[in-house]
């Protein structure tokens, strides 16, 4: 350990199963600032915002501080302002990662919601995540984008999240729906992938 100079958590099953944290994650990650060392938070799951990161860390103990926390959704939106300027998304995704994407810049042609805002437009890209409010219609929508020759990216490949009471389908598990009715297979962010 001496040689280490920082650690990088994952979050959703590793610090934390749902609201619960584990007390040996909280007692490993306080020892790890008294000595010095660094801290950082990545997560896959892109269905929540920093700011809820921040409020949940905090409420489970594990003292979050500014720059600490990373979700794939961040890297993604990173992605697309970086190396896909001006290009318009269609986002299947939560309302609080489509308030990321817009907070980052990036030109969307849905509300909130998936309901398109331009009946007459097209994306140039897809993003598909873990979206708690899928909807037939983000879906079928996604799928006929594709179709048409958008690009494909998907936040993640997990296709479980735990929870206190089980697995739930996540992002990868929408891909694969997608996936196996376009063809198509995403680019992914997130853990593993080198992005």
């Amino acid at each position: 350990m001496k040689n280490i100079k920082g650690a990088i958590f994952d979050m959703d099953g590793t610090i934390y199963l749902g609201g619960i944290p584990f007390d040996f994650a909280i007692r490993c990650i306080r020892h790890l600032r008294e000595s010095g060392r660094r801290v950082l938070f990545f997560t896959n799951n892109a269905s929540h915002s920093q700011e809820f990161y921040y409020a949940k860390l905090g409420r489970l103990g594990f003292d979050p501080r500014p720059g600490e926390i990373m979700s794939s959704g961040d890297v993604t939106a990173a992605f697309l302002t970086r190396n896909r300027p001006g290009k318009k998304v269609y986002l299947v995704g939560t309302p609080e990662l489509w308030d990321e994407f817009r907070r980052a810049g990036v030109p969307m042609i849905c509300d909130r919601d998936g309901v398109l805002t331009d009946p007459d437009g097209k994306p140039d890209i897809v993003v598909t995540s873990f979206d708690t409010t899928l909807t037939y219609e983000k879906l079928t929508n996604a799928c006929t984008f594709i179709r048409e020759g958008a690009e494909y990216l998907s936040t993640h490949p997990d296709y479980n999240c735990p929870t206190e009471t089980g697995f739930i389908p996540d992002s990868g598990a929408i891909a694969a729906a997608v996936t196996a009715s376009t063809g198509a297979t995403p680019t992914y962010f997130g853990k593993p992938y080198r992005e």
